[in-house]
């Protein structure tokens, strides 16, 4: 038995009130690349060339966006929920889990049957677009489809407003009240895991921060070291999916134990 599964098992059955975090490294276990990584979208774009600003004001600029976007889009579509995703669903089935917030964009707690009302999405999804004019929000496939027909650069039906995937783009302001919510529930949590995540952008990283300072204890798990390691109960540098997977087999008794095969 390893002793560091053990002790995070222990805190989850000591536990009523969990917080989880997520980032890319829990979505790469996914087939997902992260933005950052070698061959990720940030290896063959330039992030400047995406400020929120240029978007919105030069076309040249939005029919290159819609080429990022469409590139990673479909990886995210097809992607399915790993062991870790599935253990996090169990830890709602089971009353535990406060809350899921996400700093990732591929809607794979939804796929994994998590409560919408239990996912804060602080830096939103690329499955819906909305009209930055009107708000018109459109399903994603939608406008794909338009994409594919020849479309370079999509327009609102209604208003001929510019359209934008629900993603925060750089230099886009953070939703206001998902970033609250998150933050109270970072005070309200007794203990918050953080999955795959850096820790080194803000504001998302200031919830786990926030839920430490509060008193809550901290589990980290993620393949690298993060800032707020010395403030963990615990911290293991291991494959996401498979290390909570293994302490939801540990703390948990079937039928809850279904759906975690060691498998992706």
């Amino acid at each position: 038995m390893d002793p560091l599964i053990a002790k995070g098992a222990d805190m989850i059955q000591k536990s009523e009130k969990i917080l989880v975090f997520s980032g890319a490294g829990l979505s790469t276990e996914s087939g997902i690349p992260d933005f950052r990584s070698p061959g990720g979208v940030w290896s063959r774009y330039d992030p400047s060339d995406f400020l929120f600003e240029k978007i919105i004001s030069d076309e040249n600029t939005r029919e290159k966006y819609w080429q990022m976007s469409t590139e990673f889009y479909h990886t995210m579509k097809d992607a399915v929920p790993n062991r870790a995703h599935r253990a996090i669903k169990i830890l709602e089935d089971i009353g535990k889990l406060l809350s899921i917030v996400t700093q990732n964009i591929d809607w794979l707690h939804h796929k994994s049957g998590n409560s919408p009302d239990k996912i804060i999405e602080i830096h939103g999804t690329a499955f819906t677009v909305s009209c930055l004019s009107c708000g018109k929000k459109y399903d994603r496939d939608e406008i794909q489809q338009r994409i594919q027909s020849g479309v370079k650069v999509p327009y609102c039906d209604d208003c001929s407003g510019i359209l934008k995937p629900d993603t925060i783009s750089f230099g886009q302001a953070m939703p206001e009240e998902k970033m609250a919510t998150a933050i109270m529930h970072a005070r309200e949590c007794d203990l918050c895991i953080v999955l795959g995540s850096s820790l080194v952008v803000y504001p998302a990283a200031s919830v786990p921060l926030i839920a430490a300072q509060s008193g809550a204890k901290l589990m980290i798990i993620n393949r690298d070291e993060t800032p707020l390691d010395s403030m963990a109960s615990l911290v293991i540098q291991k494959s996401v999916s498979h290390v909570l997977g293994d302490m939801l087999e540990m703390s948990t008794t079937p039928p809850y134990r279904t759906g975690l095969e060691k498998r992706k």
